[in-house]
């Protein structure tokens, strides 16, 4: 059962209103690393939890705080379009488009340049002034954006992952804006940030010291069922060898379970590949002529799949 309380986690309003900002805060929400793709990551991750019971309650905690993320910037973008249309209209004569057609320059040349520049239509035509489950250019919100896989350790890096990328998004609105309330909303949501980066790697590192799960994910599969000679041997596949200078080329390798070998000049070590013949019946381009001729297609003709 969810239960919604009324107030926001936080919030400032903006000092004034800006749709051309509103286009951009809608990144943050329905974008690949928006709100709406970690608070559905971490549910899914909670409602499928089979571990421990202080995993799925962490994973159902923060899945329920980041709705509350969701709300706060709908509740922005709310207050970023209010009486923007109005505005436009004052402004409409300004547009770049539209003072290209009226000099008489190619309007095609100008319209690169302002294509973050205006506001998102959909804000007025569709929601009516409101957030909408998409991102900065309209894409609608992607179920693929989750990642829930079982496996807690996969689901954790993840989940890293995306608040690594989501606070990088979050810092980069920031710094793109100079309303205060608008700032100081976004400081609370990227301190928010700070503390999930910190929380996944604190709990991967209790999920390894637990010994539920341990490097190579997953850990259950037998190590003598991989080819160990090669498990742990960077190979230099381009020009150079400044690759070597890594952590990654020498030493023991951070799972414990082996020594990185760095391969300056790594052989394949499969043969030049020669794909089979295709049915003929799928009328696909012979290596040469006699093999086109080797079957009759009189003869024999069945359904494909047959």
């Amino acid at each position: 059962m969810f239960y919604h309380t009324k107030k926001l986690q936080y919030f400032k309003a903006p000092e004034k209103p800006d749709p051309i900002y509103a286009k951009k805060i809608q990144e943050l929400i329905g974008g690949t690393f928006g709100e709406m793709t970690v608070m559905m990551q971490y549910l899914f991750q909670g409602w499928n939890c089979r571990g421990p019971a202080k995993y799925r309650d962490m994973l159902l905690d923060i899945g329920t705080e980041e709705i509350g993320h969701v709300e706060m910037l709908a509740t922005m973008i709310a207050h970023l379009l209010d009486k923007a249309p109005i505005k436009l209209q004052e402004d409409g004569a300004k547009d770049p488009v539209v003072g290209a057609v009226m000099g008489g320059t190619n309007p095609q040349d100008v319209i690169t340049d302002i294509m973050g520049a205006a506001m998102n239509p959909q804000h007025a035509i569709v929601s009516g002034l409101g957030a909408m489950p998409s991102d900065s250019v309209g894409f609608p919100w992607n179920g693929r954006f989750i990642v829930a896989s079982g496996n807690l350790l996969a689901d954790f890096r993840s989940n890293l992952h995306a608040e690594s990328q989501g606070r990088l998004q979050a810092v980069r609105m920031y710094e793109m804006s100079n309303d205060p309330g608008v700032k100081d909303t976004l400081s609370f949501m990227i301190a928010r940030d700070t503390m999930h980066q910190n929380q996944w790697l604190a709990a991967v590192q209790d999920l390894e010291q637990s010994g539920l799960e341990t490097t190579p994910v997953p850990s259950s599969f037998p190590l003598d069922l991989e080819k160990r000679e090669f498990a742990y041997q960077f190979w230099n596949h381009s020009e150079g060898t400044e690759s070597s200078e890594g952590r990654w080329a020498k030493g023991p390798s951070p799972d414990g379970k082996g020594e990185f070998q760095y391969v300056e000049n790594p052989k394949p070590l499969g043969p030049e590949p020669l794909p089979p013949q295709s049915d003929p019946r799928l009328h696909g381009t012979p290596l040469n002529k006699q093999a086109q001729g080797s079957a009759d297609p009189l003869i024999n003709r069945t359904t494909i799949g047959s």
